[in-house]
């Protein structure tokens, strides 16, 4: 068992102004994965997944498995985890004509919900997902349709239970999946708290026999909750980076959670962070906005300064990603292409379904 010794990061979240191109930056991050590593399903059992390990202070890098946690956690470390849950939020509906659309809900606004469709619409047509249930399309506004629904439109989640598939990320081609396995394979095991469209990937590791171990070997787990919206899924802009700024996602935490990690940082108890999700909620919650509850635009790359966190856990991200860039602010851009080209090396499977990284 390695030693570990508390530290304290520097208490600002201020990142640098970049004078460099977003052309620039994303080459930074770019490498090539071959087609055979992107995972189209998920390891099973889940915590079967492979697990790198990063030692920032002794820069030693170690293989093992997600069973195997434990072994490489600082004593009683505190797990913060998002308890997310992904809603079925792909729609087959069929127009008037008899022609398929496919929608994606993205967001409800008042009495009306959003939806992301695979081909075009016309206002005041008919989309039905059957003959009692159907969508009537009020306007368009950018890329999202604006629909008002023959149910009560509080009821959306439910009904995407019912009807709805789970939006798989456009990467898994080829999975062998069916709808029903999808739901249950691509969210993670304390899911609790629908509102995401993409699951936060790092949670799809754990499952109640390593959670049991490791509160048993003395570590901590408490749950925080960011709904991950599409945003994940786009390529970065130049007013990313002129601004500093991502795509909004809302987060929480609890009262009774706020006073264990506070308590725990008091103690000088590790934090590690399980996914980027997690990051940016305790980032954005106890950095500069010091708000438990509500939207972060939050966009963490190289030159900020952690607030919280002291270590994470995270899975290999989409190349020139704002994932990728979350990593490196805690590890180095170029520590963290060698560790990527490790990965590669050693063939861990990447993306959503595949290994993971633990970073202490």
């Amino acid at each position: 068992m390695r030693h570990f010794l508390p530290h304290r990061m520097k208490h600002t979240s201020k990142t640098p102004p970049c004078s460099k191109s977003l052309e620039e930056i994303l080459s930074e991050y770019d490498y090539d994965i071959p087609t055979h590593l992107i995972a189209q399903h998920p390891a099973s059992p889940r915590d079967h997944a492979r697990l790198l390990v990063y030692n920032k202070e002794s820069g030693e890098i170690s293989h093992d498995r997600f069973l195997h946690l434990s072994k490489y956690l600082p004593p009683k470390s505190v797990l913060v985890l998002n308890n997310t849950k992904v809603i079925p939020a792909r729609l087959c509906v069929s127009k008037e004509t008899g022609g398929k659309v496919e929608l994606l809900y993205v967001f409800r606004k008042g009495t009306q919900l959003c939806f992301l469709s695979n081909k075009k619409l016309f206002l005041k047509e008919k989309l039905f997902v059957n003959k009692k249930n159907f969508f009537i399309v009020k306007m368009q506004n950018g890329k999202y349709w604006h629909c008002k629904p023959s149910f009560d439109p509080n009821k959306i989640i439910p009904f995407l239970e019912k009807y709805g598939k789970t939006p798989l990320p456009p990467y898994i081609k080829h999975s062998t999946l069916s709808s029903t396995e999808s739901k249950k394979k691509y969210q993670s095991v304390f899911a609790k708290i629908a509102g995401s469209v993409a699951a936060p990937t790092a949670s799809l590791h754990f499952t109640p026999r390593l959670l049991h171990a490791l509160k048993t070997q003395g570590h901590s787990i408490v749950f925080v909750t960011l709904h991950v919206g599409l945003g994940t899924f786009a390529p970065l802009e130049d007013g990313n980076v002129r601004l500093g700024k991502l795509h909004e996602e809302w987060y929480s935490i609890d009262q009774k959670t706020d006073a264990i990690l506070r308590t725990a940082k008091k103690n000088r108890r590790l934090i590690i962070a399980v996914g980027t999700t997690a990051t940016r909620t305790l980032e954005s919650a106890y950095g500069k906005r010091k708000k438990l509850e509500g939207t972060t635009d939050l966009f963490i790359r190289e030159g900020y300064m952690f607030n919280f966190i002291d270590g994470l856990i995270t899975n290999f991200h989409v190349p020139k990603s704002s994932l990728m860039m979350l990593v490196a602010a805690l590890v180095g851009r170029k520590t963290l292409m060698r560790l990527y080209k490790t990965a590669l090396r050693k063939e861990y499977m990447f993306f959503s379904f595949g290994d993971g990284m633990l970073i202490i």
